[in-house]
């Protein structure tokens, strides 16, 4: 599953630099997750970074992009192929 953001974000902007994929950026109100880029940090680290330092419990799982851990770790190598890494 990629995560997404709620409404309950307040701009903090300490989530965007903590993505390793680059998947979180400036909505029109609030901060957004790209689901084609989220990973939910799986091939990078143990837990996604985003949520570990959100400091308004602001960022669930999203239901509409329903993934298994071994589809996660599919899109990380496609996304770091992407990247030439």
């Amino acid at each position: 599953m990629a995560l997404m953001i709620t409404d309950e974000c307040i701009n903090c902007d300490v989530c965007e630099p903590e993505c390793p994929n680059d998947a979180i950026s400036m909505g029109t109100e609030i901060y957004v997750i790209d689901p084609k880029k989220c990973t939910e940090c799986v091939g990078h680290f143990d837990e996604p970074q985003c949520i570990q330092v959100c400091p308004v419990e602001c960022i669930p799982r999203d239901p509409e992009h329903l993934e298994t851990r071994e589809g996660l770790m599919a899109k990380y190598h496609a996304l770091q192929a992407a990247k030439g890494a």
